[in-house]
């Protein structure tokens, strides 16, 4: 899996633009685009118009709605010229996200408001790659982009698709434009970016996963860390979310989160869930801090921050922690967030908080 770059988005409009030029002196406007109810002009129009969009709201913050705009070609635009409009536009957007600062994050409605610069690339290119299906089907012409950029699409907007035996069929099933053996037909679908959960002095930035596999094999998950982090327990947190992923049981909003420090954009730990909660609505937390940030209340703020948004959820009624009995400073921890001990036994204490 890769990181969701410009580069990324240059190479998605670079192949949109080699598999639809043989077919620029056709009539789009008489040729629906694959699936869709659209021919296959008006859905060139609309993957130059998502681009531009995700690149105008990355560069204006926009943080309530789209900026308000709409992209309507010259009249007379032939083919060529919209090709132009995409590569155009495709440009912007690489431009936007490889000049937006890591932290930054921007307006898109689904599922919880906002995407950072990565995920602003990944939604990007999804349209590339798949409104270019779309057109190649209708048009009779070859298109299949590279696995490994379908690949990373899935991971970084997809977290909730198990992964198939190729990328680019399990795309296109994962958005209801084609069959995977074994699986149910999809009808309904939705792209997800990953939540980020405030707290007083830090974020808790919900980790996908591509950034898990970083972390997982020794990587920065493409944070900027303190001093001594990120700790071994958010590593191991991470290899068990990516375990989950790829046996299709992971929970996106139940994964695991980087904590990084609002003053300065720094991690300085991890927090988390060790699965989705279970029938008794009850889910397990664990979490842990560099040591250079220790001892700052940050591991209690976050603690209340993530359990605040558990229990307010339906599925959830209990949190619970074990902590080793000699783990003092953990035990504070949760202690201070509202937990109360409810058992001792070898394997540590049991402490619960509940709705």
């Amino acid at each position: 899996m890769r990181s969701m770059n410009g580069d990324d988005v240059t190479e998605a409009v670079a192949g949109c633009l080699a598999a639809l030029r043989p077919a620029v002196d056709r009539d789009w406007t008489a040729v629906p685009a694959g699936r869709l109810e659209w021919d296959c002009r008006t859905t060139a129009v609309h993957v130059a118009d998502d681009l531009v969009a995700y690149a105008s709201n990355l560069v204006a913050r926009a943080q309530d709605d789209y900026v308000p705009f709409l992209l309507t070609p010259d009249e007379g635009t032939g083919n060529a010229g919209l090709l132009q409009v995409i590569k155009a536009t495709g440009g912007l957007l690489a431009a936007a996200v490889d000049t937006a600062p890591p932290g930054v994050r921007a307006y898109h409605n689904y599922p919880y408001g906002s995407a950072d610069r990565a995920g602003f690339a990944a939604m990007g290119i999804a349209e590339v790659l798949l409104h270019t299906h779309d057109m190649t089907q209708g048009l009779g012409l070859p298109y299949e982009p590279s696995a490994d950029l379908a690949e990373s699409v899935l991971a970084w907007l997809f977290p909730h698709v198990q992964p198939g035996p190729e990328p680019w069929p399990t795309l296109l099933w994962a958005t209801g434009r084609g069959e995977l053996p074994g699986r149910a037909p999809v009808t309904e679908w939705r792209w997800r970016n990953n939540l980020v959960i405030p707290a007083e002095r830090l974020d808790l930035v919900g980790i996908r996963p591509a950034v898990a596999e970083d972390l997982s094999l020794g990587g920065d998950g493409g944070f900027e860390w303190v001093d001594g982090g990120p700790y071994e327990g958010t590593r191991e947190a991470a290899g068990f979310m990516l375990k989950a992923y790829r046996t299709g049981v992971h929970r996106p909003e139940f994964g695991v989160f980087t904590l990084v420090r609002r003053a300065d954009g720094r991690a300085i730990g991890g927090m988390g869930f060790h699965s989705a909660p279970d029938e008794e609505g009850r889910v397990e937390i664990g979490y842990d801090l560099a040591e250079s940030a220790r001892g700052n209340g940050y591991a209690t703020e976050a603690l209340r921050a993530l359990a605040e948004w558990a229990l307010a959820r339906e599925e959830v009624r209990t949190l619970f922690a074990t902590i080793e009995p000699a783990n003092a400073a953990s035990q504070a921890v949760v202690t201070r967030a509202g937990f109360t001990k409810v058992s001792e036994d070898e394997e540590g204490l049991a402490y619960e908080l509940r709705r």
